[in-house]
């Protein structure tokens, strides 16, 4: 007994140095660790505020392997590589992060919205879909809502396009009516090419009752109602859409006029035509109003054209009342016309306002930059 004591009171010193001795060590080396790791970071970051990208990413990568624990440093590396357009290795990355036991929660819901980012900037649509459905009831919920949206439009699926929008309608701080009115117009186009009118018809009537003063479902309807022989419905359809969204009536225009002369009845359209051109003249207003002269007033085309001159200086205008006019040398008139239609011809389109993609036709919708509602109702003179 006496001798095992003494054993234990000669090891304990002993162990004691020893356990310091370890102790010193491992300090040390983490040390050693966290003084290479802040290094390699601090270069990436260096490296990164120079624009020097591959460096950057070079730095990054010894940073992870000094330290791989340390979730910054892969959503540091993850996004440049999506910067740098290699999406297959920024996916590695955060595929790998979300691999981990040991990442939190706000982390884990992190990597899964940059992993969505990922496969978007990609083009792998349905596995950015997938990705985005994951971060429903999370802080990131909005924003994959927001490109969830952007990716069913892109793949025109206005069924689940129009669900997103419904959801973010109630939630997000902005109002998507507008754009949840487009959604079903697009749903009643495609049922109208089907010949489902009846389902046509309520989509449109939703989308009028989703935004009361949106310009297209009323005029779309209206179409529709002209397809099917309903003029007087399609024509007071055409009314109400003036009176809800006065400043589309250049949009609504021809549409009210084709109409009006099919029914017989010109009287009312003209009158409300007149009353807006007063108030904003427009050549589209006025190319219906000289459509529709005959019996509702005194003056001519060429009278009209004329009194729009002496408002606005429009060279589309001059070209129009020109055609009108009997020239010196009337036997060239026919060049001289031609010439001008030609010059007028880039005055007559529409430009998106948002990135000044110019079109022939209006678009709700710009095929340059995908924005809704950017086209202008005034042509590119009148802007």
């Amino acid at each position: 007994m006496d001798f095992s004591l003494g054993w234990i009171l000669l090891g304990l010193p002993l162990a004691f140095t020893l356990g310091w001795a370890a102790s010193r060590f491992d300090l040390r080396q983490i040390r050693l660790e966290n003084r290479d790791a802040p290094k390699a970071y601090f270069k990436g970051l260096n490296y990164l505020l120079n624009e020097q990208q591959d460096r950057a990413i070079d730095a990054f990568i010894e940073a992870v392997q000094n330290d791989p624990d340390t979730s910054e440093l892969h959503f540091a590396l993850g996004n440049l590589f999506r910067r740098r357009g290699e999406y297959e290795r920024a996916v590695r990355v955060h595929e790998h992060l979300l691999s981990r036991g040991d990442l939190s929660q706000a982390d884990r819901h992190r990597a899964q919205h940059a992993l969505a980012l990922d496969f978007l900037k990609a083009g792998l649509l349905d596995h950015a879909e997938s990705a985005l459905r994951k971060l429903e009831g999370t802080a990131f919920e909005q924003e994959a809502r927001l490109a969830l949206l952007a990716n069913y439009e892109r793949s025109r699926d206005w069924v689940l396009a129009t669900e997103v929008a419904s959801k973010l309608e109630q939630s997000a701080p902005g109002s998507f009516a507008p754009r949840l009115a487009h959604y079903l117009c697009e749903q009643a186009t495609s049922a109208t090419a089907q010949a489902r009118n009846g389902d046509a018809h309520a989509f449109l009537q939703q989308a009028i009752n989703q935004a009361p003063d949106a310009p297209r479902p009323r005029l779309d309807m209206a179409r529709l109602q002209q397809a099917q022989g309903d003029l007087s419905a399609a024509q007071q359809t055409l009314l109400e859409a003036l009176v809800h969204a006065p400043a589309a009536a250049p949009l609504l225009a021809e549409a009210l006029a084709d109409v009006s002369l099919q029914l017989g009845n010109t009287s009312d359209a003209f009158a409300r035509l007149q009353a807006l051109y007063e108030q904003s003249p427009s050549l589209d207003i006025l190319a219906a109003l000289v459509r529709l002269a005959d019996g509702n007033t005194a003056l001519s085309e060429r009278d009209l054209y004329a009194r729009h001159l002496a408002q606005e200086p429009s060279l589309v205008a001059a070209t129009r009342w020109i055609a009108q006019e009997k020239l010196e040398h009337e036997q060239f008139h026919p060049q001289v016309q031609r010439a001008l239609d030609h010059a007028v011809k880039p005055l007559l389109r529409y430009r998106c306002a948002a990135c000044g993609f110019e079109a022939t036709h209006h678009f709700w919708q710009c095929p340059g930059c995908q924005t809704w509602d950017s086209y202008p109702a005034k042509r590119v003179e009148e802007l």
